[in-house]
């Protein structure tokens, strides 16, 4: 299992970054890669993703939710994924986003992309993509500002 971590900083408000990750059907508008994302419930998301020429679709579960806080999640079916981004104020008007992910790549293509370094690169370009997206927009798409607790062992 690979554990890919990146931070980026956004120039708009903890709120706001916050508010636009919880827009899982924008994703497709700044992730390389991700065709479509569906919200079904509060709790469940379905993602189609193409990457270097691989298709997949899968379900993930949300696990915590917190305003300005945390999104964690960990996949239902297919790929093994499980991961959490965090928010962090730095001011009034700069946000600190962190994602880490626990990746298992599946098969033989996967696990050498991922020795090669693509999952990071990807994760990388991906949250770069948020940072320009959310900063030309200047404010979400929307918000849900829902809580959803961790599972309690």
């Amino acid at each position: 299992m690979s554990t890919v971590i990146e931070t980026v900083d956004v120039a708009v408000p903890i709120h706001t970054a916050y508010n636009q990750w919880t827009q899982f059907e924008e994703f497709p508008r700044f992730m390389d890669g991700v065709q479509e994302i569906r919200q079904i419930t509060d709790t469940t998301v379905h993602w189609v993703i193409e990457i270097a020429g691989v298709h997949r679709e899968f379900d993930t579960r949300i696990t915590e939710q917190r305003p300005d806080e945390r999104v964690a999640w960990t996949s239902v079916e297919g790929p093994t994924h499980a991961g959490v981004v965090t928010f962090h104020r730095l001011d009034d008007t700069h946000t600190r986003v962190t994602a880490q992910m626990d990746i298992e790549p599946e098969g033989f293509l996967e696990t050498v992309g991922d020795k090669a370094g693509f999952i990071d690169r990807q994760v990388k370009g991906d949250m770069k993509r948020f940072r320009e997206f959310i900063e030309s927009r200047g404010t979400e798409t929307g918000e849900w500002r829902g809580e959803i607790d961790a599972p309690q062992s």
